[in-house]
């Protein structure tokens, strides 16, 4: 009513053919229609029509129209379709509903009170407590006098639209309710199956040869530190089992330029069918039990985002083995006393060979023969020669033990640090991306709180 350019559009934008639209206020009615001044009502088909294009439009019409009045009469107010499939459903938008009796004119004046109690009664079962239920009667206008009160407030208030829109957001909810799920802490991802992922990951990367290989290592260079110097050539003619497998500190005991820079690969084999299995199982682990406490609509994200970087895995472990510093670079302190000591005994045992070797030369030239001097019976040279072998060879196996000892140590600290660089591979690629999903959810069932603030 009023200016109709607005009117027009918005029926236009409805799809409301212009031989449908009727404007009520003309010239002799003065201002009588002023407090109903922009409103455009709608008269909706009838529902429970036998043509199914009545009940779409309607259907159409209803996710639009800011309030709506529902007209029943006595004879099919208490009718199944009109409460299961149209007022029930509009529950969350009880704010915007309104309910006529009309054809109350037909009632005995007694009951008319009761009828509207017993609709009363049934609109609380639909969840529309508190709605306007008014009873009208098109043959008598002082009947419609309420239901106008109501048009003309909503006009007034200008809420109508607003009170739908909040009706249509609490509704949207409702339905995301079990698609969000109710407050269950899915903040982590649970570490029993990261573990599980870090034990698949790390054999599928081949950590336990690389720690084989560390030991292997360990044992070759510390036999080259404090092994007989005599014989300390032949160990260095042998491959270090670290440099063939082209990881870092693969270069020789002591040498501070072995493997500056990280390999781009290594040669390590690529794993098995079995522990790419493995490693798949453990994805799908940490996916399961992510996924668990979490409505069944999450759960193929869950799992999508488990999977989603798996092809990335082999490549990202192998660069990750590659990067991590072993540990072995450094040459023990004790490896260097030892080796000084078999330097010292070495050098007593040639001292005392050179010494009896000189005195045959004189012997054999008949020049005067040498006098050794003698610890009891024992000529000083002979005995730094046999001294000298003698401790050569039991600092030698003293030393084994020690040696196996420290290698032993030394392969956990390597198992140790390459199980954290798989750990870390194995949260960017595979827990982060759950992680992410995790935490959609909690802001998804943080935004639902918010909108239904009483759930």
């Amino acid at each position: 009513m009023g200016a109709l350019d607005g009117a027009t559009k918005l029926l236009d934008w409805i799809g409301v053919l212009p031989r449908h639209r009727f404007v009520r206020e003309s010239v002799l009615d003065g201002d009588d229609e002023a407090p109903l001044h922009g409103l455009v009502l709608l008269d909706l088909p009838d529902f429970d029509s036998v043509k199914r294009a009545h009940r779409i439009e309607v259907d159409r019409l209803l996710g639009l129209v800011d309030l709506v009045v529902w007209v029943v009469d006595p004879q099919k107010y208490a009718d199944r379709v009109v409460h299961s499939a149209y007022l029930r459903q509009f529950h969350r938008h009880r704010d915007v509903t309104v309910v006529v009796l009309n054809q109350s004119d037909r009632l005995p004046p007694a009951e008319v009170p009761r009828v509207l109690a017993d609709l009363r009664r049934l609109l609380e079962a639909d969840g529309l407590t508190g709605v306007p239920v008014l009873a009208t009667s098109a043959g008598d206008r002082p009947a419609i006098t309420d239901l106008r009160a109501t048009l003309e407030q909503a006009v007034a208030e200008r809420q109508a639209a607003l009170l739908r829109l909040s009706g249509d957001v609490d509704a949207v909810a409702e339905r995301l309710a079990p698609v969000v799920g109710a407050g269950t802490d899915v903040a982590e991802v649970d570490r029993t199956v990261v573990r599980q992922l870090t034990a698949a990951l790390a054999a599928s990367a081949g950590v336990p040869a690389v720690a084989d290989a560390a030991t292997q290592a360990y044992r070759h260079r510390a036999g080259a530190a404090t092994g007989w110097p005599l014989v300390r050539g032949w160990r260095r003619l042998r491959p270090d089992p670290l440099r063939r497998l082209h990881l870092p500190g693969g270069g020789s005991a002591g040498d501070p330029a072995a493997t500056p820079v990280p390999p781009a690969a290594t040669s390590l084999p690529d794993p098995t069918v079995a522990q790419r299995s493995a490693v798949g199982l453990a994805v799908r682990a940490v996916a399961d039990r992510a996924g668990a406490a979490l409505p069944e609509a999450w759960r193929p994200a869950v799992g999508a985002a488990a999977r989603s970087r798996l092809g990335d895995l082999p490549d990202a472990l192998d660069r990750a083995v590659a990067g991590t510093d072993l540990g072995l670079g450094r040459r023990p302190v004790w490896w260097r006393v030892v080796g000084g000591w078999q330097w010292l005994v070495t050098l007593a045992a040639l001292g005392g060979l050179g010494w009896l070797v000189l005195g045959y030369l004189l012997r054999v030239l008949g020049l005067p023969a040498l006098d050794y001097p003698r610890v009891g019976v024992v000529p000083v040279p002979t005995l730094l020669l046999l001294g000298g072998l003698s401790l050569g060879l039991l600092t030698g196996l003293l030393v084994k033990p020690v040696t196996g000892w420290a290698a032993g140590r030394a392969r956990r600290r390597v198992e140790k640090r390459l199980r954290e660089a798989v750990h870390t591979v194995g949260q960017e690629y595979v827990v982060t991306p759950v992680h992410e999903v995790l935490r959609s959810f909690v802001r998804a069932r943080e935004a639902l709180a918010e909108a239904l603030p009483g759930r």
